[in-house]
């Protein structure tokens, strides 16, 4: 069965009709997209199944997706275009409707009955489109499904829009090639990356709003431990600090809720349906969030949890509606498609780049110019350095793992703090609890802010920015925001205080980006471009996760590109 007459053109966006364009005059078997989250690769793929079709190249069509959710989302996209997919399609069946120009299925799916999709593979035409292609290295069992099925296909369509891990597993139909180090790369056909799509008002300009504070545990013997968010400290204090920070009885929490609960309503001045999800770590965290959320707001969440027959209706109702707050487990980050989403809670001790980049792409998704995203998140050295490097393209690596490794001192830690439910004195650990601040704000590479406690006037000063602003906007409008604040606190009288290392921090970052302005408006370069050169000369991580040591060469190191340029 074919489809209806292919779409035209029109409607398309730019890097999709170049994609499109390179993919039919090359006509190769196997194509790789990647493509940042919200900019379309659902729409791109769908239209090349349509010309695919269309033209006899194939006649059917199997869709590969990480989530049963997804299976809904996309059979829904296709019959927009024409196209009929059927998702209820399972392993227990071979059979569908011959009014169907394909299935939906998910990667687990064919992992766990390959025989059975090879043989619709061989038995027709097929175009195979995997979502989200990096989950064929989840595990070996997928690949190997991933292969046994569709190594006859006659074309095989890969997307993605996350970071690739690096491992010794390569992916499926993904074509690698060896670098000068000696390690193999994926090889993507066609590449839109963040910094592009930002750039195309295909995505929205994301503001992470970071927060640090005191955090209080008691061991095992009973001795009571303090640490600040935000400061240097070992492995376990980290997993620990952060742990706290995240228990729902504690006092963190709920100032966090509330303050992006602030600046939900202040988007939605200008957004009437703009909608915030908290990700947590696991159900019963996130249960406890949704009642953080009806106590703050005065209105029950969406709840979706991950292993709920109801969770795809519930995230479908909501991005109809225009509801304020859902609460996901971290599972379902990836499957949660609503383009509504603006402001988001990282409630989770996940921090692989290639998670923060499936959690952060769920808020980027462009409807109307001038809208942003705003992201609250402790202020942990990883997640900072993460947030900072947003607009970062990474490949797929073999030979040099990046999954985190056993002797791996931070993701011990937090594999230890996993284990037991919050507040429970499990592995010598109880939560005494954690008052918050708002440490720096993110935006673009660059910090600002001056540090501030929650609840205080200099917070609201951030949480209520205009919620229609261009990237530009964005930028001048934290720095003015931070000029005013320590103009005010000099006026006042207020000394900086510097003897903590939180203190020293705040006051080089803040020292720093004086100094990037003054060198932005006197070279006209960008702010991220300056901090990026003072990278490439200094080395190290970008400013929110620097110490004090490379913020101080920094310093020095801008005063002499100030001078050059």
């Amino acid at each position: 069965m074919r489809a209806e007459a292919a779409p035209s053109t029109q409607g398309l966006r730019g890097w999709q009709r170049r994609a499109l364009v390179k993919y039919l005059t090359a006509k190769p078997r196997d194509f790789l997209a990647v493509a940042t989250p919200g900019a379309g690769k659902t729409t791109f793929a769908l239209r090349i199944a349509a010309e695919l079709l269309a033209e006899g190249t194939v006649s059917k069509i199997t869709v590969v997706v990480p989530t049963e959710h997804l299976k809904v989302q996309w059979a829904a996209s296709a019959a927009r275009m024409g196209i009929a997919l059927d998702p209820k399609f399972s392993n227990s069946s071979a059979q569908t409707s011959s009014e169907y120009h394909g299935v939906v299925v998910t990667y687990a799916q064919v992992a766990s009955h390959p025989t059975r999709h090879r043989v619709r593979t061989e038995n027709h035409k097929t175009l195979v489109i995997f979502d989200e292609i990096h989950h064929g290295g989840d595990a070996k069992s997928w690949g190997e499904g991933m292969r046994e099925a569709f190594d006859d296909a006659t074309r095989r369509l890969s997307l993605t829009g996350t970071p690739f891990r690096s491992d010794d597993s390569p992916i499926p139909f993904v074509n690698y090639e060896t670098g000068s180090d000696g390690h193999a790369r994926s090889q993507a056909d066609h590449i839109y990356g963040y910094a592009d799509a930002l750039a195309d008002g295909v995505v929205r300009p994301v503001v992470f709003m970071a927060y640090s504070g005191e955090a209080r545990w008691r061991d095992s013997a009973g001795e009571e431990h303090a640490a600040r968010l935000g400061e240097p400290l070992t492995a376990e204090q980290t997993a620990r600090a952060w742990r706290t920070a995240l228990n729902p009885t504690g006092d963190w929490m709920p100032a966090v809720i509330a303050a992006a609960d602030r600046r939900l309503n202040q988007l939605r001045e200008h957004v009437p349906d703009a909608g915030g999800m908290i990700i947590a770590t696991d159900q019963t965290a996130a249960r406890a969030y949704a009642d953080l959320l009806l106590k703050i707001t005065g209105q029950a969440p969406t709840v979706v949890l991950s292993d709920d027959p109801g969770s795809s209706d519930r995230i479908s109702e909501f991005s109809a509606a225009s509801t304020k707050w859902m609460v996901a487990v971290r599972m379902v980050s990836e499957g949660v498609d609503v383009p509504r989403l603006s402001v988001g809670v990282y409630a989770t001790s996940a921090s692989t780049p290639l998670f923060f980049a499936q959690a952060i792409g769920r808020f980027v998704r462009s409807r109307r110019p001038g809208e942003t995203a705003s992201i609250f998140l402790p202020s942990v050295p990883n997640l900072l350095q993460l947030a900072s490097e947003l607009e970062e393209q990474r490949n797929h690596v073999l030979g040099k793992p990046h999954r985190p490794q056993e002797d791996d001192p931070l993701e011990e830690a937090l594999r230890e703090q996993r284990k037991d439910e919050p507040g429970e004195m499990e592995n010598g650990f109880e939560s005494l609890g954690a008052d918050a601040e708002l440490d720096q704000v993110i935006f673009d590479g660059a910090s600002f802010g001056t540090a501030t406690p929650a609840g205080s006037e200099e917070e609201a000063d951030y949480l209520g920015i205009p919620g229609l602003l261009d990237a530009s906007q964005m930028r001048d409008l934290l720095s003015r925001r931070q000029d005013e604040q320590l103009q005010k606190r000099t006026a006042s009288g207020e000394l900086p205080q510097l003897a903590s290392t939180h203190g020293q921090l705040r006051e080089l970052r803040r020292e720093l980006n004086a100094l990037v302005s003054a060198t932005h408006h006197k070279s006209g370069k960008p702010h991220g471009w300056i901090h990026n050169e003072l990278r490439r000369r200094c080395g190290g991580p970008p400013v929110a996760a620097a110490s004090r040591e490379q913020l101080k060469e920094r310093i020095d190191a801008v005063r002499i590109l100030n001078r050059e340029l």
